[in-house]
């Protein structure tokens, strides 16, 4: 429904490192820039993003598109949907083709969910600000904790009447439907079937995913009856999953990124009041306990996290198993604990914006030290207690991947627990053996055969590996060996996606080599395939169109197959035009070698791909005729198969020839 000129000027637009960049927190590393993948859980970056190419690519789960399919994949958007999504980041006007009636809710019911929870959002904080009841009990609360009006509107706090259907009743008048609210979790239906507010008489906090958008609710009572629970969140639905959610991440992750740290804070009052302090970069975990989603997110941004406790002593011995969960994936770990049983909330407004960003600097302990001080003061003298509290500390410095920063708080811990340190060091390779042995024994059938997938191809026995004896011929019975060798279909589809790379790569650039004046690389690639055949359907695929444009005057580019309508050609178009690894330019400015870039002899690198490809195919062939020699009993016909075997052998024997002095050429 959007017209071609608007997506056009999406494309041209959009920079995809400001779009991944919103998500994911990048680094430069050669020419590209790398970060966590946000598509799978990983500790190493295997996320790489092409500026140059505007795509991006992860080598570890294997996904990769351009910006808009970026969007897609992270936000379950459809096209028209991310398309939308860029144009509004970019300030681009949208037009149809087809003009969607005003006020109707959405093309699908996903939208429509977005739609009805920024519609309830704009209704409660409109409550607060204008209706008299919301002013009255609402804004009067807000102050009264003293949060200043910018950070109330900032957050788009809100008010919910005391009423049974007053959002309800406003929806409906404005054109939406019962079923949005209900399916959000903003309405509730009884056993008689009527609908009536789940947020009644409360204070609203609405909660917003990564783009800005509102997807749940936090409503907490002002009532002291001990019967109404104090905090009232959204339900799980199809846009508001409270284990994938942390409250505050929109408004903190630019700040996270650029300060390399993340605080971590109990409730929603929590955010509001760091922020007002005029410290960004925090969040809550949004009414429930963390979650390995959770951390996982905010491992995207920054691998530091500080959590700020208040000084309930229950709470935090409650919460010091939750801290093993950030441990455990790879992510630094500190404390502050606030004074007096205050939390971030109140010690901010009891001692103000300057002392409490002094404190927060000043009190900032790693996580093992500090667990280990609080369990040993828990533990007096009791033997049997200080026992089992080193093995709880060991326990969690097992759980930090890094080998360096585990062997430094087993050195620290050693002087604080008063235990040797080579005690501690083989009681925390006991338990890390059991947990390999326990992983390991359920995974060792699986662990063996991804390896044997990944090295598949690699080691396999060939008899000949570099074809066929010459004298094969002589008696058919000889066949036998070479026709058992391990057909290398990999090898096969490994040389066709070279071709297809090379023709992404260099197609558009001029030959330059032999007097070959201005014919195109992509042509010449296409005139030495005409004797080759494709078995790969997708290298296949892009080989007949290549063929086809050109035979239409036309030489493709790229993009034509990086931004291709079958999703398919997209993917293996950007693999191919994307790599996880950089030359460093160390090599010739610390150890002065000189590495030979491809492009600096394109003869050498668009031949060699050639001929390796055609190599392939004669091995495939002389395999035939052999397999075809073994059975056939015809005298005759076995003459004519040896004749041809050895014809096709001198073909092998012609383009190893040349591959073994393509190179100094």
């Amino acid at each position: 429904m959007i017209n071609h000129d608007t997506i056009t000027k999406i494309m041209e637009t959009v920079r995809i490192e400001e779009v991944v960049g919103d998500f994911v927190s990048l680094k430069k590393r050669g020419t590209s820039l790398i970060g966590n993948c946000p598509f799978h859980n990983e500790k190493t970056p295997s996320f790489h993003v092409s500026v140059a190419k505007g795509i991006y690519k992860c080598f570890g789960c294997g996904k990769g598109g351009d910006s808009v399919h970026f969007i897609m994949d992270h936000e379950k958007y459809s096209y028209p949907e991310a398309l939308k999504f860029l144009a509004q980041k970019y300030n681009i006007e949208v037009e149809e083709t087809v003009q969607s009636p005003q006020n109707i809710e959405a093309q699908n019911a996903r939208e429509s969910l977005y739609i009805v929870s920024e519609y309830a959002a704009n209704y409660f904080a409109n409550e607060m600000w204008v209706g008299e009841q919301g002013r009255a009990i609402g804004l009067s609360y807000f102050k009264e904790r003293g949060f200043r009006e910018d950070i109330v509107k900032k957050f788009q706090l809100g008010y919910s009447p005391d009423v049974w259907d007053a959002l309800i009743q406003s929806a409906v008048a404005a054109g939406h439907k019962e079923e949005y609210l209900e399916k959000t979790g903003l309405s509730i239906r009884n056993d008689k079937g009527k609908l009536y507010d789940r947020f009644r008489g409360r204070v609203m906090f609405p909660i917003h995913n990564f783009t800005g958008r509102v997807i749940g609710f936090g409503g907490r009572t002002l009532k002291t009856d001990k019967n109404v629970p104090k905090y009232v969140n959204s339900p799980e639905s199809d846009i508001y999953h409270k284990s994938n959610v942390l409250y505050g991440l929109y408004h903190a992750k630019k700040a996270i990124r650029d300060t390399d740290n993340c605080y971590l804070v109990e409730g929603y009052a929590d955010v509001l009041a760091v922020h007002q302090a005029g410290i960004e970069n925090v969040v809550a975990s949004s009414g429930t306990s963390l979650t390995t989603e959770q951390i996982r997110l905010i491992g995207r941004f920054s691998q530091n996290v500080t959590i700020l406790y208040d000084g309930d002593a229950a709470g935090i011995k409650a919460s010091l198993r939750g801290l093993d969960m950030i441990l455990e994936e790879g992510l630094n770990v500190k404390v502050v604990l606030f004074p007096d049983g205050h939390d971030p909330d109140s010690y901010m407004h009891h001692v103000g914006s300057g002392e409490f960003k002094k404190y927060i600097e000043n009190n900032r302990k790693d996580f093992i030290l500090y667990k280990a001080s609080i369990l040993l003061k828990e533990a007096g003298t009791d033997p049997i207690k200080r026992a089992g509290i080193i093995r709880d500390i060991v326990e969690s410095i097992a759980k930090i991947p890094d080998d360096i920063k585990a062997s430094i708080f087993i050195r620290e811990c050693s002087g604080l627990l008063q235990v040797e340190e080579r005690i501690l060091l083989s009681e925390l390779n006991k338990i890390r053996v059991a947990k390999f042995k326990k992983s390991g024994a359920g995974s060792q059938g699986q662990g063996s055969s991804s390896f044997q997938q990944q090295h598949q191809g690699q080691n396999q026995y060939q008899p000949y590996p570099d074809g066929p004896p010459d004298n094969l011929f002589e008696n058919p019975d000889a066949a036998s060996e070479f026709i058992e060798a391990p057909v290398a279909e990999e090898n096969d589809l490994l040389q066709e996606q070279e071709i297809v790379r090379l023709l992404l790569a260099y197609g558009h650039e001029l030959v330059s080599w032999d007097k070959i004046d201005n014919m195109y690389i992509g042509s010449f690639i296409m005139q030495n395939l005409a004797d080759v055949s494709f078995q790969d359907e997708l290298c296949k695929k892009v080989i007949d169109t290549y063929r086809d444009e050109i035979e239409n005057g036309h030489l493709p580019v790229a993009s034509q197959f990086i931004n291709n309508e079958d999703r398919k050609i997209a993917e293996l178009a950007i693999t191919l035009s994307t790599s996880p690894y950089s030359l460093s330019e160390n090599w010739y400015n610390k150890h002065n070698i000189y590495v030979r870039d491809e492009s600096i002899n394109l003869k050498a690198t668009i031949l060699g791909g050639l001929y390796h490809l055609k190599k392939g195919k004669v091995a495939r062939m002389l395999m035939d005729i052999a397999k075809e020699l073994k059975t056939e009993t015809d005298p005759v016909n076995q003459e004519i198969l040896m004749q041809r075997f050895i014809f096709i052998k001198g073909v092998e024997k012609e383009i190893s020839k040349f591959l073994g002095t393509v190179i100094l050429k």
